[in-house]
């Protein structure tokens, strides 16, 4: 008789990092139901596993359709709106897990107490190990941060195994994928060799916090059925970059 048991998760506790972007689908901005529906089966799925998961989020499919009226405005205004807009896709996240019965918790980098609890790290800590699904919103709460940086701090601080960066892209290429059809996709690079290749893979900052704290990133396309519990079960889904 052939054993079809699915292997157990290779992490107890992730850190995954959404782009606003992701929840726009087909959509020029905005939050497409029908996407942020089949995202949160994705993530339900990885979470019945009885893995601990913390989520960023950022705001572009909001904030990048107002860019026009951003134009000239001061940088840290600028981002702060930006914040606003990751607290919105956070509750509408937050929300949309809720709805298919598991517990989840926004916690907001700056003061909005009426519809998000403040980021304690002891308290995000007590969520994850009651099981609840965490969203981090407004970054760091600091402008000229991105929300890479901010899913790469949360992560060290929370203690995340791995750092999942979910794209459109099935991990990090060689070259750009759609423009050379002979790139080749890598199964694992080191933090040293991305940096050399200047792959891009995080912003510089996001990227330097990881590789210092032997923190690991996987790049996975979100769009694909399936790869982010295979990614959590340890297959080879994406790229992993190792210290």
């Amino acid at each position: 008789m052939t054993d079809t048991a699915v292997p157990p998760p290779a992490y107890s506790r992730i850190l995954l990092k959404l782009s606003g972007e992701a929840l726009m689908g087909d959509d020029a901005f905005g939050i497409n139901r029908e996407t942020i529906e089949r995202m949160v089966q994705e993530i339900i799925a990885v979470a019945q596993m009885g893995v601990q998961l913390a989520i960023v989020i950022g705001g572009g499919n909001i904030f990048r359709g107002m860019a026009g009226g951003a134009a000239g405005m001061d940088r840290a205004t600028a981002d702060y709106m930006g914040m606003l807009a990751t607290v919105m896709n956070s509750l509408a996240l937050a929300d949309a897990i809720d709805r298919k019965g598991v517990p989840a918790r926004v916690m907001s980098a700056i003061s909005i107490d009426q519809v998000a609890e403040p980021y304690v790290r002891p308290k995000a800590l007590q969520y994850l190990e009651e099981g609840k699904i965490v969203v981090f919103a407004a970054g760091t709460g600091n402008p000229f941060f991105t929300t890479d940086t901010a899913a790469a701090l949360r992560g060290a601080e929370v203690g995340a195994q791995l750092v999942l960066k979910a794209t459109k892209v099935d991990g990090v290429y060689s070259a750009d994928p759609m423009k050379d059809p002979q790139a080749q996709r890598y199964s694992r690079i080191s933090f040293d060799e991305a940096m050399v290749k200047n792959l891009g893979i995080m912003d510089a900052t996001a990227f330097a916090l990881c590789r210092d704290q032997k923190l690991p990133i996987k790049v996975f396309s979100i769009v694909k059925p399936g790869a982010l519990q295979r990614v959590v079960r340890g297959e080879d889904e994406g790229t992993l970059v190792y210290a």
